[in-house]
């Protein structure tokens, strides 16, 4: 067997020399000896018996940055092809690969692998390595696998100056581009930590980066969330005892104290070479990448991780891009976030999202999700949590309350259909602001959670967007549009966008200023309301003032909402993580209706925010004036946000306006807009008028279907009443889970 055994100096000093020659540097050179005990401690904590193990595409610079990432560490380096392959072949790699070929080269490639050990080194493995499996298996006993990351032209550009006779695969007919695309799918099975690494960037930049990154790796108390009405100086009362991950933070959804969770840290930077990095991705690589950086590997491993991005977005989305970005008119593009299963913008999270919740969850418990909606957010989540698999679907349930009487018919028809074994939608008499706050109180109500986890081994959770892990898919989308105007040469990397976002509950627009503190170049994020403009009041003149104010009922009832729950979050942020601020501000809310921010606050969300607001009559003009003039149907929330970019937009930049759901869950009012004088008041009659109008996008077909098969079908309906609610929940426990 091949071995290489950490080697260091110090090691070959007996114990009480060791102490002799300890004590004689740090007497006669202080300075030196702190230096050099500093490195020893940094590569013994870092490493101790493991190996750093670079993985990557010929060209990647494994060898290079190994040597460099060594050499700060003070370790043994290793380069498998020129360490361990040469000298157990007795011959160059490229005589082995010409003398045995491809297949047979990657068998004896895997056989040497089987038979090296090391400990505590850096080692460089060969671009051909991760290929075989049981290879694999073995290096990763003892090792952090760390995937250097390099663009595929990158990659291309390098290996020009390069000999290929090194590169298993490379023949007439196959080009090195499909080698390296093939490729991926195995750096992508093995590695724990990626780095990224642009075109220009140096190896002993990346090296750093390595370090950075096996450090994170090591250390997940880095990563803790705090709530909101908590402050950095210390933690509320109820959480100083524990500190919060992100698999207890998706579990649990709100904090004790009744704030939202948020990374104590902040989130994560990228550099504008890792974004420019991202430009060829596909969305999903897109995903991983943001979201492996947002959550520890500790939490959920990069492998895992990358499974369940592929179960929510590999199949489910009529569309390949998931999130394509369109031309409008003029310098207007849409975000299409509306191609899910469930023709929302809440698709994004809400395929995610369960899957990431059934990982998190202990298996000793029962749990049952509590949803509010104002229409979008009930089918979605009635349709991720049902895909599921089966034996994750006996221990998590899931209710959605929604407004019996505010929802638009096919919503409401959709949301009935979606319906599961392990899903139930319950009507509430009231508004979507009685539904969320209910829900708030229920969870913050210990007396009654305590009594369903003793009586019934059944923990509430949350799958609003008040749950960090709804909010965090939605960064990626914002991003993503961005890159892809970069990528359509519409703009060049580092030149500011506007975003318009129909805004009610301020999630989509959270996910908005995140994207911009990540690194993307938002200049500013335009809140377009309907009627219910409670937020363009607050956003122009500081005061959030719900006195007198009474729920409209709107063509676009996603955003007829009052409360906006997220807003919290960025409060927070803004105040410097003030928790007293924000306990301060939102107990004013609950008890008086109404707080006034500080100027100082004021200024610093007005340099992100502008707010302006649409009348029924001007939602439905935008409407038949897009078709008119481009044969699109916005659907009713996109028409808000375009009447309000239109009048806020200065026209310098592009303006990216989120369209947020499909047309045809609103078909009354469209047909309205398109002025059909008249209208079957059923919903399937409805959306076949719609498609013979063969207007761009074409009908969600997804959602006929749906409607094709359940039709409207039977739902329970609740009083607005607290009591009423813990007894709904009470009982579709007794029948699920007893």
């Amino acid at each position: 067997m091949f071995h290489i055994f950490q080697y260091q100096p110090l090691r070959l000093i007996t114990q009480n020399s060791l102490s002799s020659v300890c004590l004689k540097l740090m007497l006669s050179r202080p300075v030196a000896f702190a230096q050099i005990w500093k490195s020893w401690l940094s590569s013994h904590s870092l490493l101790g018996k493991k190996n750093i193990i670079l993985m990557g595409p010929p060209g990647a610079g494994k060898t290079t940055v190994g040597r460099i990432v060594g050499q700060k560490l003070d370790c043994p380096v290793i380069d498998i092809d020129d360490d361990v392959l040469e000298t157990t072949w007795n011959m160059s790699v490229s005589e082995k690969l010409q003398d045995v070929g491809n297949e047979e080269f990657l068998e004896e490639e895997g056989k040497a692998l089987l038979k090296f050990s090391a400990s505590g080194s850096v080692i460089s493995l060969s671009g051909s390595n991760p290929m075989h499996a049981a290879g694999m298996q073995h290096m990763k006993k003892n090792g952090i696998v760390v995937y250097l990351d390099v663009p595929t032209t990158v990659i291309m550009s390098r290996l020009k100056s390069k000999e290929m006779d090194r590169i298993v695969g490379l023949s007439p007919g196959i080009s090195l581009k499909d080698i390296l695309q093939f490729r991926k799918q195995f750096y992508k099975r093995w590695f724990d930590i990626r780095v990224l690494c642009g075109g220009d960037i140096a190896a002993e930049v990346v090296a750093e980066k390595v370090l950075d990154a096996v450090k994170r790796y090591q250390d997940s108390e880095l990563e803790t969330f705090i709530s909101t009405r908590s402050s950095r100086s210390g933690r509320s009362t109820e959480e100083d005892s524990h500190k919060f991950y992100f698999s207890d933070v998706v579990t649990q959804g709100l904090a004790l104290d009744g704030g939202l969770f948020v990374p104590e840290r902040g989130l994560p930077k990228f550099t504008a070479e890792e974004w420019q990095g991202l430009i060829e991705a596909t969305y999903t690589e897109r995903a991983q990448v943001i979201l492996e950086r947002c959550i520890h590997p500790d939490d959920i491993p990069a492998s895992k991780l990358a499974e369940i991005i592929e179960t929510a977005y590999g199949e489910n989305f009529s569309c390949s891009k998931i999130a394509p970005v369109r031309h409008l008119a003029g310098n207007q593009f849409l975000l299409e976030l509306f191609h899910g299963p469930t023709a929302s913008f809440k698709d994004f999270a809400l395929q995610l999202m369960p899957h990431l919740f059934a990982y998190c969850i202990p298996r000793s418990c029962n749990y049952l999700i509590l949803v509010a909606t104002s229409g979008d957010t009930g089918s979605a989540v009635l349709d991720g949590f049902s895909r599921l698999h089966d034996t994750d679907k006996q221990r998590i349930a899931l209710v959605n309350f929604f407004p019996e009487d505010g929802v638009s018919p096919i919503q409401k028809s959709q949301m009935i259909g979606c319906q599961k074994e392990n899903a139930w939608s319950v009507g509430v008499k009231s508004d979507f602001d009685f539904c969320q706050t209910a829900i708030k109180q229920i969870f913050t109500n210990s007396d009654f959670t305590g009594f369903l986890t003793v009586e019934y081994g059944t923990a509430l959770a949350a799958a609003n967007s008040i749950n960090w892990a709804r909010l965090l898919p939605q960064i990626v989308y914002h991003a993503s549009a961005y890159l892809d105007l970069v990528h359509q040469g519409i703009i060049s990397f580092g030149s500011p966008v506007d975003i318009c976002i129909p805004t009610g509950n301020f999630g989509n627009m959270l996910a908005a200023l995140y994207a911009k503190m990540m690194g993307i170049p938002i200049r500013k994020c335009i809140c377009a309301s309907n009627e219910n403009n409670v937020l363009t009041d607050f956003i122009r003149t500081g005061v959030y003032d719900l006195r007198g104010r009474k729920l409209v009922s709107t063509f676009s009832p996603a955003v007829d909402i009052l409360k906006s729950s997220n807003l919290e979050r960025y409060l927070h942020l803004i105040a410097n993580e003030d928790g007293q601020l924000v306990t301060k501000l939102f107990n004013q809310l609950e008890n008086q209706g109404h707080f006034q921010l500080r100027k100082d606050l004021l200024g610093k969300l007005q340099q992100d925010l502008v707010a302006g607001w649409c009348s029924h009559e001007d939602c439905l003009a935008a409407i038949h004036s897009v078709y008119s003039t481009t044969g699109y149907i916005l659907d009713t929330h996109t028409a808000v946000a375009k009447v309000v970019a239109d009048r806020l937009q200065d026209r310098t930049c592009p303006i990216i306006i989120s369209s947020t759901a499909h047309y045809s869950k609103f078909a009354p009012a469209i047909l309205r807009a398109l002025r059909i004088a008249e209208i079957n008041q059923n919903p399937l009659s409805q959306l076949h008028l719609l498609s013979s109008y063969s207007a761009l996008p074409p009908i969600h077909w997804g959602l006929l279907e749906t409607l094709k098969k359940t039709g409207n079908g039977d739902h329970q309906v609740c009083a607005a009443d607290m009591t009423a609610l813990m007894s709904h929940i009470e009982t579709l426990i007794q029948n699920h889970f007893m």
